[in-house]
This record gives structure tokens, C-alpha cells and sequence, in this order.
């Protein structure tokens, strides 16, 4: 097992470095808000809208979301702690338990902030003198 300041450098690491991707991203999304609200991904497609894009958002957020929880699991557990076998089985499903209870609850939360934003735009879009 490690120190306890050994592992706290780790951690304080690994959470300073995805605040800094964080903020990168944001700082993008802010300097082109057009280009971000129409075209996601590197391929240039535009965004479904409706039903079919919400699903497909919010799947791929819950997807990766796991991938990266698994990611942090496994490299620290196994890699940084030497747990491994039993600790590593009990962590995925129990992951996979979180995030089958959350992705309900995610996925009215984003259909509410979706629906709730499309009715201001469109509210300002009757709004505006022609």
C-alpha cells in the first residue's frame, strides 16, 4: 500500500487535470455558442432533435460515464492499491447497480431541461418584433 500523501498527490492529480479539461471544454462551448448548439462530434453531423436525440444523448452520456468510472476503478484499485478479483467484480456491478437506479432520474431531469429551454426560445422567438 502506498503513503497517504502518495496517494493524495495521485488523486489531487487526477481531479485537477479533468477540472482542467472541464473548463477547456466550457471555455470552447462559450467563445463559439453557435457552432456547439448545431454540430456535435468531430465527424460534423448535425444533432437529432426530439425523442430519438434525447435517447441517444443521454445513452452515450450513462455509456461513457460507466467506461470512465471503470477506467478510474480499475487503474487506482488494481494498479495504485494491488486489490484485485473480488473488489474489481463487486465494483462493476455495483457501478452498473448506480448507474441503472440514475439513468432514469438523468434522463427526465435532461427531457425537463431540454423542454423547458425550448419553450423560452421559442418564447423569444414570438417575442421579436419583425
Amino acid at each position: 500500500m502506498l503513503p497517504t500523501h502518495l496517494n493524495v498527490g495521485v488523486m489531487l492529480s487526477g481531479y485537477l487535470l479533468v477540472m482542467g479539461y472541464l473548463a477547456i471544454g466550457l471555455r470552447t462551448l462559450r467563445r463559439h455558442p453557435t457552432k456547439s448548439a448545431h454540430i456535435t462530434g468531430t465527424r460534423g453531423r448535425r444533432t437529432r432533435r426530439g425523442w430519438p436525440g434525447l435517447v441517444r444523448q443521454v445513452i452515450s452520456t450513462a455509456i461513457g460515464g460507466y467506461a470512465l468510472l471503470m477506467a478510474v476503478v480499475v487503474g487506482y484499485y488494481h494498479g495504485v492499491a494491488g486489490l484485485g478479483g473480488g473488489f474489481l467484480a463487486s465494483a462493476s456491478t455495483g457501478s452498473a447497480t448506480l448507474v441503472g437506479i440514475a439513468l432514469p432520474v438523468y434522463f427526465v431531469a435532461s427531457w425537463l431541461a431540454e423542454r423547458r429551454h425550448s419553450r423560452r426560445s421559442a418564447d423569444g422567438a414570438r417575442r421579436r418584433p419583425r
